[in-house]
């Protein structure tokens, strides 16, 4: 019993872990990154700032020739965000597993339901942003992972 009670001290008082910071500017690597079915973009940077529990994110991409830019502005707290993606609303909740942040998105496309599953991992020492991504379609399941090097 002293045994378990010493243990369970000590856990009590850890300190909580800070959630990871995913501020900055990224770069996609395209040799370490996975792009499943979709074509890889000729070019792909993120900025993100991230003051827990806000996140907003600037994704700027381009691929033969055409250039996308978005900006997404989510809370890591549970609730539900709403943010246009190339003119369709799509929510999104965020939440924590551990140090990976896990945004689950619903968005519709004409008469199609999608759902995307991103999980973001940092990795060699906040230097290497992990996305994977498991997307729901009427057309079947895929996945991919972005990996992204810090600027």
């Amino acid at each position: 019993m002293g045994r378990i009670l010493c243990t369970l001290t000590l856990f009590c008082a850890l300190p909580l872990m800070a959630a990871p910071d995913f501020s900055g500017s990224w770069k996609v690597n395209k040799l370490k990154s996975d792009f499943g079915p979709m074509p890889p973009p000729d070019s792909l940077t993120m900025t993100v700032d991230h003051k827990d529990p806000k996140l907003t994110v600037v994704n700027k991409q381009s691929r033969d020739g055409n250039e996308f830019e978005s900006t997404s502005n989510y809370t890591t707290d549970g609730k539900e965000c709403v943010n246009e993606f190339r003119g369709n609303s799509r929510k999104s909740t965020l939440s924590w597993e551990g140090e990976t942040l896990v945004i689950v998105s619903k968005a519709k496309f004409g008469d199609n339901d999608i759902t995307i599953t991103e999980k973001w991992v940092l990795s060699g020492e906040g230097k290497v942003l992990t996305i994977s991504r498991h997307m729901v379609t009427p057309r079947g399941e895929s996945d991919t992972k972005t990996t992204l090097d810090k600027q």
